[in-house]
C-alpha cells in the first residue's frame, strides 16, 4: 500500500481567525492584534501562495471554497473531519470543538465524484460525539499505510477505545502514547500527534522529548526502526515552530517532496536539513498568520486524497 500521494484536498477560508473552542487545549495558538478580516485576508494570501509552490511542484491540488453559511474559523484544516483511503472508504471523524463540526460536508464528497474518484464506503464515527468522545482524523492518527500501523497520542481529541475501533475497521496495528508539552511550567498533552511527529516513506520526524514515558518513547522507536525509518530528532521548541507538522508528497513524475511552513523549516538545523534532504527536497511556504491564529500549519492544511479513480 502506497505511504504517500500526489492528491491533495485543500479548503480555502473566507471567515478564518483565531478559534475560542478549540484554544481551550490547543496551546500552540497565539493572540494577534488583527481585527478578524484582517486575520483572514492575511490567511487566504499564505493559503493561496502554499497551493502556488504546491502546484509548482506537480502536486495535484483540489482547492474547495469555504462558505460562510456557517461558522467554521478553522475550515482550513480539513485533515481533522475526514480521511480517504486507497480501498475507496472514506472516514469521517467526531471533533471536540461544536463549531468544527459544521466543516463536514456532503458537496465535498459530490465534488470528488465529480472529478472521477470512487467512493465505495463511508466510515462515519460521528456518533462518538454524543459520549464525549473524539479522534480527530489524521491530526489525532498517523497511518503508517505501507506497514498497516497507526501511531497515536492520546489526548482530549484522541479517545483510544475510538483509536482501536478505527484500528479494527482498517485492519492497523495500534501505537499508543502520550506526548506532552511544557504550558507555564505544566506538562500538558499536545492536541494532535501530527504536531509533534511526521511520517514519510523512509524516515520520521518526531519529538521524542515530548514523550514522557520511557517505555512509551522506547516503543515507538521499536516500531518505527523494525520497519526501517531513520528517525529524525527534533525539540520540543522545534515543534513549537511546527517542525513536526509536515507532510510527504510525491510531485510530477513521481518525485518526493517533504511539505513545511517557513517557520518549520528555518527552525531545522543543518544536520536535520541534510538528513531529511537525502530523501526528499522541501517545498516550504510562509503561514505564519495561519500558524498564530490556527493552532496549525502545512501538514493540517492538506487532506491527501488515496481514493481510486474511475
Amino acid at each position: 500500500m502506497k505511504q504517500i500521494t500526489n492528491t491533495i484536498l485543500m479548503i480555502r477560508p473566507v471567515g478564518f481567525r483565531r478559534n475560542e473552542q478549540t484554544a481551550v487545549n490547543n496551546y500552540f495558538m497565539e493572540e494577534m492584534q488583527l481585527q478578524n478580516k484582517a486575520i483572514n485576508d492575511k490567511a487566504q494570501q499564505e493559503f493561496d501562495a502554499f497551493v502556488v509552490a504546491l502546484r509548482a511542484k506537480g502536486v495535484e491540488v483540489i482547492v474547495i471554497e469555504d462558505t460562510l453559511k456557517s461558522d467554521t474559523p478553522d475550515s482550513i484544516f480539513p485533515n481533522n473531519w475526514i480521511s480517504f483511503h486507497a480501498n475507496g472508504t472514506v472516514a469521517i471523524y467526531p471533533m471536540f470543538a461544536e463549531n468544527r463540526r459544521k466543516e463536514r460536508r456532503e458537496d465535498i464528497l459530490d465534488r470528488l465524484e465529480e472529478l472521477g474518484f470512487i467512493i465505495e464506503h463511508v466510515m462515519d464515527y460521528t456518533i462518538a460525539e454524543e459520549e464525549g468522545l473524539f479522534l480527530e482524523g489524521t491530526g489525532s492518527i498517523l497511518m503508517d499505510r505501507e506497514h498497516q500501523k497507526v501511531y497515536c497520542a492520546l489526548s482530549a481529541r484522541a479517545d483510544e477505545e475510538l483509536l482501536i475501533e478505527f484500528c479494527e475497521d482498517f485492519d492497523c496495528l495500534p501505537v499508543i502514547f502520550t506526548a506532552y508539552q511544557t504550558v507555564e511550567g505544566e506538562r500538558l498533552p499536545i492536541y494532535h500527534t501530527n504536531v509533534m511527529m511526521c511520517l514519510g516513506e523512509q524516515y520520521a520526524v518526531i519529538c521524542l522529548d515530548a514523550i514522557d514515558d520511557k517505555k512509551e518513547r522506547k516503543n515507538v522507536m521499536h516500531h518505527l526502526k523494525q520497519d526501517g525509518k531513520e528517525i529524525v530528532a527534533i525539540t520540543e521548541e522545534q515543534m513549537h515552530h511546527f517542525a513536526g507538522n509536515m507532510l510527504q508528497v510525491a510531485g510530477k513524475d513521481n518525485q518526493r517532496y517533504l511539505v513545511m511552513s517557513s517557520a518549520a523549516y528555518h527552525s531545522l538545523r543543518s544536520d536535520q536539513l541534510s538528513q531529511l534532504q537525502k530523501y526528499n527536497p522541501i517545498i516550504h511556504s510562509s503561514l505564519d498568520t495561519i500558524e498564530t491564529c490556527g493552532g496549525g500549519s502545512a501538514r493540517c492544511m492538506m487532506a491527501e486524497v488515496f481514493l481510486p479513480k474511475v
